[in-house]
């Protein structure tokens, strides 16, 4: 899991290193390269899942199903496909609107977020630690966004429209994977068994060909689409598969305890080679973010071993953007 982190957190440097590609050509390229991995991976990988008995193919399986997951017939199956398309976009355009720390804190707080809508969609009760952890987690976000707000307003050289729209940008991540867990845990309730590898596949599919027509003219050099085809690879493709591996053996807070490195290794990485240092405010605002999130995941974690519980899908949030 601490590898999944790593190679998620290379998206913001990575990004810092383009020559020419443009915004919507960027989001295309990284999508493109992602779906092109997952239909060689998948392929490999559930084969090797009903040869170990981890995945039992049922009689009369089409080939889209046995070999991709792919469930056309499905509803939340292509819920969870469009979600994933509007984390991949979206994830990538704040890139280009607003600082790498900046993105990533605003989509930290996806584990509250989902907590947050599984409560009014699918009535589960939060505990006073969660509820505390989403107004302090607010709290930190408020203060980190206002303060920059203000400093560009004032500031000639800042870029008020760059953060506002980076910041709306952050936002749909962690919401549109709010959606998809819910859906997700929905159709598990229901005897639905939704593979999130597969939905992965498609959102990427998705991503590639509504950002298509925007991508044009296409700018980018050989460089930027290499640089592209590592994100869609390694930072998104190889980490999605092994982040199914480790919800095999890890419960939901050690997934997400693990999954806030990508916080702290996306900043730092940003900082040392892409020259990109937080602001003060950031630092202090994403402070009380994290700790916020530590706080509840510990306290989580604490209960859960204090009392047994029965298993429920992964109420982490740790999604792959």
């Amino acid at each position: 899991m601490i590898a999944v982190t790593l190679m998620w957190s290379i998206a913001g440097v990575v990004s810092r290193q383009l020559e020419s590609a443009a915004r919507f050509e960027v989001t295309f390229w990284r999508s493109a390269f992602t779906a092109l991995s997952l239909l060689v991976i998948l392929p490999v990988w559930r084969a090797a899942d009903r040869a170990s008995g981890v995945l039992v193919a049922p009689a009369g399986q089409g080939s889209l199903e046995r070999h991709w997951g792919v469930l056309p017939a499905s509803r939340a199956f292509w819920v969870s496909g469009v979600c994933w398309s509007v984390m991949f976009t979206a994830f990538m355009l704040a890139l280009t609107f607003t600082s790498v720390a900046n993105v990533l804190i605003i989509m930290s707080v996806g584990p509250l977020f989902t907590a947050l809508l599984a409560r009014f969609a699918i009535g589960q009760r939060l505990p006073l630690r969660t509820w505390m952890a989403i107004v302090a987690a607010g709290a930190g976000i408020a203060y980190m966004y206002g303060s920059q707000m203000l400093s560009a307003f004032t500031d000639p050289a800042a870029n008020a429209s760059g953060l506002l729209l980076g910041s709306i940008a952050s936002l749909c991540v962690p919401i549109a994977g709010a959606i998809n867990w819910t859906v997700v845990q929905r159709s598990q309730s229901h005897g639905q068994q939704i593979d999130l590898v597969p939905s992965v596949l498609l959102g990427a599919v998705i991503s590639s060909l509504v950002t298509l027509p925007l991508a044009a003219p296409f700018a980018a050099t050989g460089t930027d689409v290499a640089w592209l085809a590592l994100l869609g690879l390694v930072q998104l493709a190889i980490p999605c598969a092994l982040a199914v591996v480790c919800a095999r053996s890890l419960k939901a807070p050690e997934v997400s305890l693990l999954a806030l490195l990508e916080v702290i290794f996306g900043i730092v990485w940003a900082w040392l080679w892409a020259n990109e240092t937080p602001g003060h405010e950031v630092l202090l605002g994403g402070s009380v973010v994290i700790v916020a999130l530590l706080l509840n995941e510990l306290l989580a974690w604490r209960d859960r071993n204090a009392r047994p519980m029965p298993t429920q899908p992964d109420e982490s949030g740790a999604t792959p953007h």
